[in-house]
């Protein structure tokens, strides 16, 4: 097992990766950047920011295994972790923290972590990525037996994010790396790999563009999917927000006036009725069915309204 690596590693000790690795190699495009216009800077910036969306349609299908994972995880009880450093953990944040409001998600299904802690997530805490004790001590603090685990990491060589997902695997828990580099040596380490081959960014190094650019992409398909399967959409409509204000409560009425056809007043006695849940006013409405016929079709139908529905409106045999 990987000794401490600790913040003040003389340069001479860094792998030649840290050298080599595409995240860190000049650009051929943007060579005489410093020399455009303005309109021509952003341009070519806007250019190479287009390939990065090609380059995670290549890995979506390790993103699909991952997407199963996590569904598979979070019925059973367990969670999901983001472990990262710098742009990469504030990324893992930002995802973790956008899902409670916007699909009532519990807000310990999705567990970020970031080398230095909350401080480094306003403050630079630069040599808290060299870490890589502090990464395993916390992943045996949080992770569990069937957990899912994702290491963000441009370059796939953090210490803090390998120490994580070293201390992750042994653990039980399912490790997935997500980097810029598809070449990472710890592609081996993890059950999924996922590099995506961003390339060299537009200012040399600067992996808070493009490569941050992949991991917010993965991220937002990623989260979004395993709430999809979680049956915390009904056709492309968030039916998951209780609704616990006027504000909400505007917004819920929209959606099940949108998803049945009725009118307003049905919407909102069928709301009322269902205690403010609104997928279960959602079958009552599409089936005719009582707020408990509903609520156990959707029980028996682990959440999924169209399953419910179909429950409910089957011939009997």
């Amino acid at each position: 097992m990987s000794g401490h690596v600790g913040p003040a590693v003389p340069t001479s000790a860094l792998p030649v990766e840290r050298v080599t690795a595409v995240t860190e190699q000049r650009n051929p495009r943007t060579v005489n950047i410093d020399t455009m216009a303005t309109r021509d800077i952003l341009r070519v910036i806007n250019e190479e920011d287009q390939r990065v969306a090609v380059a995670v349609e290549a890995v979506l299908d390790q993103v699909a295994v991952v997407v199963d994972a996590a569904v598979a995880a979070l019925r059973a009880g367990g969670r999901v972790h983001y472990f990262g450093s710098g742009t990469s953990g504030r990324l893992g944040f930002l995802d973790a923290a956008e899902l409670p409001p916007t699909y009532n998600a519990p807000p310990d299904w999705f567990q970020p972590h970031q080398s230095g802690g909350t401080e480094a997530l306003w403050r630079t805490v630069e040599a808290a990525e060299d870490d890589e004790v502090a990464g395993a001590v916390e992943a045996r603090e949080s992770v569990h037996p069937g957990d899912v685990v994702l290491g963000l990491s441009a370059s796939g060589r953090t210490p803090y994010v390998l120490g994580a997902l070293r201390a992750a695997r042994e653990i039980g828990a399912r490790t997935v790396l997500v980097t810029a580099n598809p070449e990472a040596t710890a592609a081996g380490e993890v059950d999924v790999f996922i590099g995506v081959d961003t390339g060299p960014e537009v200012i040399a190094g600067s992996t808070r563009m493009k490569a941050a650019t992949a991991q917010k992409l993965i991220l937002n398909a990623f989260s979004t999917a395993v709430m999809i399967r979680l049956g915390r959409v009904y056709s492309n409509l968030m039916v998951s927000v209780v609704a616990s204000n006027a504000k909400l409560r505007g917004r819920m009425l929209a959606i099940l006036m949108e998803a049945t056809g009725r009118d307003e007043t049905e919407c909102r006695k069928a709301l009322q009725d269902a205690g403010g849940e609104v997928r279960t006013a959602l079958v009552t409405l599409l089936t005719g069915a009582s707020v408990a016929q509903a609520r156990q079709a959707l029980t028996d139908s682990d959440d999924q309204v169209r399953t419910a529905v179909a429950l409910l409106t089957a011939t009997p045999q």
